[in-house]
């Protein structure tokens, strides 16, 4: 059974290891743990304001990650939404059972708008966005406090009610 709660520090190498090897050698997207410190400080960067960070454990195995950055006037990024290949799909339904976690936090936290950004490569990340209600927007049209990610070329944003 998975399970999702919020960042405990015994999982802090897991979420690095899980991430980078997703990126690097899944998806390809020249990035390192250098280019990504706050995978090194992950209290101080999610877990403040109405942000936060969860994880998603199998039998005590990461399965995936998530994370919320808030910054501000009700609006939040959508970070670190990471799945193990083997705990993908809607059999395992562990992204979904993340994003379900992130949403209802935000509702608890009145946070109104939240965006994220992503690759292009990432084209069931994105399909699997689309079909939980973010549409795609122009980076233009991002908020001017929105941290974009330099990797990130796509970007998409969900209001809620």
């Amino acid at each position: 059974m998975i399970i999702v709660q919020p960042y405990e520090e015994k999982y802090k190498d897991a979420i690095a290891e899980l991430i980078i090897n997703i990126q690097q050698n899944e998806f390809f997207v020249p990035i390192t743990l250098n280019d990504q410190p706050d995978l090194l400080n992950i209290e101080n960067v999610y877990c403040k304001d109405a942000g936060n960070f969860w994880v998603a454990a199998e039998d005590d195995q990461l399965a995936g990650t998530i994370a919320l950055i808030d910054f501000g006037n009700n609006r939040a990024a959508l970070r670190k939404m990471f799945v193990r290949k083997e705990s993908r799909g809607k059999k395992k339904g562990t992204g979904q059972l993340l994003l379900n976690t992130l949403l209802q936090w935000c509702r608890e936290k009145n946070i109104r708008e939240i965006y994220l950004g992503t690759v292009e490569q990432l084209h069931a990340a994105k399909r699997f966005y689309e079909r939980n209600g973010f549409e795609k927007v122009a980076k233009n049209d991002l908020p001017k406090d929105f941290p974009v990610m330099q990797v990130d070329t796509e970007f998409y944003r969900l209001k809620l009610q």
